[in-house]
């Protein structure tokens, strides 16, 4: 008996020891927890919060961006038709570069940490986010698809290109057939040399020679410092026959075989960078426009214009090389003008309920942010930098080359110096 009572008494004390461990446990887990939705739920309350400067503070950002877009991708497309704002001038040119390195330094520098951030964020569950570097991944990825859209995009443009020209060399040699039938001479009335794309079957001797000697000036350039030498010869030659005869032998290239690939590829360059830069935009309105720190808000002003004009501009070079219609052109421009602002209203309208640090949001931010980064980089490396630096255009002008070359380094370096306040 008096064994049994012992063997309780233990029970029972073991029991009651058990009992604080349990809830220590309990305590220290709920402690965590609590501590964990603090960091992903309340990161933003801080000390600089205040609503009503921000809610301030994101009109004037509206303002100042809307501006800055509508400036940056107007100056290119109204002063085309000014000597010194021409998309072939060499200020352009070194402006052009300027904006390639703000493109190229906003996929590397801005886009793509971010999201990587977003996308290694303690808040995402640990699998599968933490396993595979997936904002590499989607920006890989991302520029891939930029590829396969700029080829599939160029051919698109280029066959379609290539049938109306077909069609319109037809009606052109039949114009020439009937005139022959009636017994006059083609260049009486009609100036045939303007048939540089006359068809070799049925269309005169002469249209035959002239598409021939178009071709041969296209395509028969020396290397080296003979081909500069071979285009100033070449362009003083066009002028002379332009001006010397009434006739002017095609020299223009107007509707050459390269500027008709050459305007396909300003067509898809000026799509697909409109694509990236939206994109990005709508991320960084949203991000803006949810924030309530005016700490936050006030150097995003400055940064955020900055970019957005230098990005206008580069855009706005694209859709005047590509020659748009008004209207297509007037489209594209207020597409882009309006997308961050957009972007702030829509993030300011849901604020209130928009939590940043959820992992709808995070993986939704993170996502986009690296495939942006990725179009940014294609574009900028591929259709912007090469595309101008590896021109015969630019090797045949040392000049051209050292500034176009600065101004290179100097817009990607003051964008990626503005990743300090943005």
């Amino acid at each position: 008996m008096f064994f049994i009572e012992e063997l309780w008494e233990i029970l029972i004390l073991d029991r009651l020891m058990s009992k604080p461990r349990v809830y220590t446990d309990f305590l220290f887990r709920s402690q965590s927890a609590s501590k964990f939705n603090a960091t992903c739920q309340s990161a933003e309350l801080e000390a600089c919060r205040d609503d009503s400067a921000a809610f301030s503070l994101k009109f004037v950002a509206m303002a100042s961006i809307l501006v800055a877009g509508i400036v940056g991708i107007a100056i290119p497309l109204v002063g085309k038709h000014r000597k010194f704002l021409r998309t072939d001038g060499s200020l352009f040119v070194a402006a052009k570069a300027f904006a390639a390195g703000v493109i190229l330094a906003t996929g590397f520098v801005h886009m793509l940490p971010g999201g990587t951030t977003a996308l290694s964020d303690p808040c995402l569950p640990e699998y599968p986010w933490s396993k595979f570097p997936f904002a590499g991944f989607f920006a890989m990825m991302a520029s891939l698809a930029t590829l396969l859209v700029d080829f599939v995009g160029t051919q698109y443009y280029e066959r379609k290109q290539g049938l109306t020209q077909k069609s319109e060399e037809q009606g052109r040699v039949g114009s020439v057939d009937a005139s022959l039938e009636s017994g006059i001479l083609p260049g009486e009335e009609k100036d045939p040399n303007d048939r540089v794309f006359g068809e070799e079957e049925g269309g005169g001797m002469h249209i035959v020679g002239m598409h021939a000697h178009a071709a041969h000036h296209r395509h028969s350039h020396p290397q080296g410092q003979d081909a500069c030498d071979g285009n100033l010869m070449e362009d003083s030659h066009s002028h002379g026959h332009s001006h010397g005869h009434s006739h002017g032998h095609g020299h223009s290239h107007g509707l050459g075989d390269g500027e008709g690939a050459g305007h396909a590829r300003h067509v898809v360059v000026s799509q697909v960078l409109e694509l990236g830069i939206v994109s990005h935009s709508v991320i960084i309105g949203i991000s803006l426009g949810v924030s309530q720190s005016p700490c936050t808000i006030r150097p995003l002003i400055a940064a955020l214009s900055f970019h957005q004009f230098f990005e206008g501009f580069a855009l706005g070079g694209c859709i005047s090389q590509a020659q748009f219609k008004n209207l297509s052109a007037t489209i594209m421009a207020c597409f882009f003008a309006l997308t961050t602002p957009a972007g702030i209203g829509v993030g300011t309208a849901i604020a209130s309920s928009y939590n940043p640090y959820s992992a709808g949001a995070l993986i939704t931010e993170g996502i986009l942010d690296c495939m942006s980064a990725g179009i940014l980089v294609y574009m900028a490396l591929v259709d912007l930098i090469a595309a101008d630096f590896l021109s015969k255009r630019m090797s045949c002008n040392f000049r051209l080359q050292m500034v176009s070359y600065l101004m290179l380094f100097l817009g990607a370096g003051l964008m990626s110096l503005l990743a300090i306040w943005a």
